[in-house]
């Protein structure tokens, strides 16, 4: 009777493993994220949109995808990602959906920027990144973001604000603004 017991909780244990391995599988969302791979830029994006809306985010009509956006997987659950109408996103964007990621209509998002919702506390000296702190992002109608930039968690975009290329979002974006830089800075307003 005890070997029983003990070969149910080594098999009760076994389960426990796999399912904290591989319980975040989810077979429909990565089958999609290979479709949407094996379309070859600069053709397809159309289709490509297709097969992102499919993985069970908001995509609007019209909006097109360059290449196939990239969803690091740090979490099980990815929270919601909503695109609007006639936006562009270019090749190798990625969005981390710790918290949700919120972009208007009519937004351009340059080549391999990084839109970020997650990040940690500072810890103690032992171990520095200490627990984790979820914001959502969003970006206004209208706003264009230049290639290589950083978003971090928690900015707004304001709507018809541009960021320059390789630039760092550190803080929010006032509407009609131009700004540039590591961290960012005011260069100039718009006109509305």
């Amino acid at each position: 009777m005890n070997d029983a017991s003990n070969g149910r909780s080594l098999a009760e244990r076994i389960v426990n493993v796999i399912l904290s391995e591989l319980g975040g599988i989810r077979p429909r969302f990565y089958a999609l994220d290979l479709a949407a791979r094996t379309i070859p830029p600069p053709g397809g994006n159309w289709l490509r949109s297709a097969v992102v809306r499919r993985m069970g985010f908001r995509i609007g009509a019209g909006t097109v995808f360059l290449g196939t956006p990239e969803f690091p997987r740090g979490s099980r659950e990815f929270a919601p990602l909503t695109i609007g109408d006639n936006c562009v996103v270019g090749v190798g964007c990625a969005f981390d959906l710790g918290e949700s990621i919120t972009v208007g209509s009519g937004v351009n998002i340059g080549h391999q920027t990084l839109i970020l919702t997650a990040t940690h506390e500072l810890g103690p000296r032992e171990h520095r990144a200490g627990a984790v702190i979820k914001k959502p992002v969003a970006v206004e109608d209208g706003a264009w973001i230049g290639p290589r930039c950083i978003v971090l968690p928690g900015v707004t975009i304001g709507k018809g604000a541009v960021v320059a290329p390789g630039s760092l979002v550190n803080k929010d974006v006032a509407p009609h603004t131009r700004v540039g830089g590591t961290p960012i800075k005011l260069v100039d307003s718009l006109e509305p």
